[in-house]
């Protein structure tokens, strides 16, 4: 796409009855650059742009002379590949389209930030991506960049504090946990949040849609957290067992005693549960479990393109295959087969016929 960004600036400076010799001193830069950038010899620093813009009380899309519509349908061309690709467990594709979509879109920042959290998931450790370490090393640095980019200059408030979170990870990942905790500490607390504040301001009509996406949140945020609690080691096994036995009483209360297909998170959780019971010698409770994540997983893998969930909490939630993310490309079966269940912890149990019929199943 064909940028008019010198044009503009030259039609802009004009207006303004400004010659190149003082719009060059306003631009701390040479009055050689200001005649560069108006014959479109080269173009303006990315980091130019905003303050550029400001100066001629303008936009950043106006001033590179872009078709803001025409921008926006391509745009989302770009970020409807990209969540293909992200469903799909394809990395390197996600990384690939995000670096197309910003060299045509250098200061679109929901492209930026597509690119920096596909950088950021192809170093990840749970995903089969065997270079991952190396990319620890090699993205970090435009991880860093593109995050305190998007901090800095980025008008969206969401994707700022979307990439200010990825940050911080990145920070802490890397052994820099004192700038990624600085970082955390600017996110806004959990009770100041829209979700929590948002209600006083509602209409009618908007309350039931409003409670039931906050009862959604916050269920799978506490099943994360009592998950957390089971699996970290923090305490003993039998009672790591009694919080994994109330989240499944959770799961089944937010669905009406129904497994809600799209939700992944019980396949993990449960494999960690029977870890514990195959570490308590209990085998038929293990094998159990196992049997019921096994299925789970199979389903998960075979789930239609989109479909629906219904509960007396949640309401009627429609989902797309679509909306997952991950960065692993294997079906949850493989990945259950080949790493969930290769843990020393199912070593008392693996050579039995029952364990081995679900290795066998998950194969299929």
């Amino acid at each position: 796409m064909r940028l008019s960004i010198g044009d503009n600036i030259k039609k802009l400076r004009r207006e303004r009855d400004i010659t190149q010799e003082q719009l060059a001193e306003i631009f701390n830069v040479s009055c050689q650059t200001i005649s560069r950038w108006e014959t479109d010899a080269c173009y303006p620093d990315v980091e130019m742009l905003p303050i550029i813009a400001n100066f001629f009380n303008t936009t950043v899309d106006k001033l590179m002379g872009m078709d803001e519509k025409l921008e926006n349908e391509i745009v989302e061309k770009y970020l409807y590949d990209f969540q293909v690709a992200i469903s799909k467990g394809l990395v390197y594709e996600c990384v690939r389209i995000a670096r197309e979509g910003v060299k045509e879109f250098p200061n679109n920042y929901k492209l930026l930030n597509k690119l920096m959290y596909a950088l950021f998931i192809s170093c990840s450790d749970d995903a089969d991506i065997p270079e991952w370490k190396e990319n620890l090393q090699k993205y970090d640095s435009e991880i860093v960049s593109l995050g305190e980019r998007i901090i800095k200059y980025c008008p969206d408030q969401n994707i700022r504090l979307e990439a200010t979170s990825r940050l911080a990870f990145q920070h802490c990942e890397m052994g820099r946990k004192d700038v990624g905790r600085k970082l955390y500490e600017t996110l806004p607390s959990e009770e100041n949040t829209r979700e929590n504040q948002m209600w006083w301001a509602l209409n009618e009509s908007e309350k039931l849609p409003f409670i039931r996406n906050n009862l959604n949140r916050s269920a799978r945020n506490l099943s994360y957290e009592m998950w957390h609690l089971a699996s970290g080691k923090y305490l003993s096994d039998e009672d790591s067992i009694k919080v994994f036995e109330k989240l499944i009483e959770l799961d089944s209360l937010i669905y009406d005693g129904k497994h809600s297909i799209e939700n992944w998170l019980d396949e993990g959780a449960l494999v960690d549960m029977a870890k514990i019971y195959a570490r308590l010698e209990k085998t038929d409770k293990a094998i159990e479990t196992l049997k019921t994540t096994a299925k789970w997983a199979i389903d998960f893998d075979n789930r239609a393109e989109n479909g629906f969930c219904e509960s007396l909490l949640l309401g009627c939630r429609e989902w797309e295959k679509t909306n997952y993310e991950t960065a692993d490309p294997r079906p949850t079966r493989i990945k259950m087969r080949d790493v969930w269940l290769s843990a020393k912890d199912f070593d008392s149990i693996r050579e039995t016929k029952e364990f081995q019929e679900i290795l066998k199943l998950l194969s299929i």
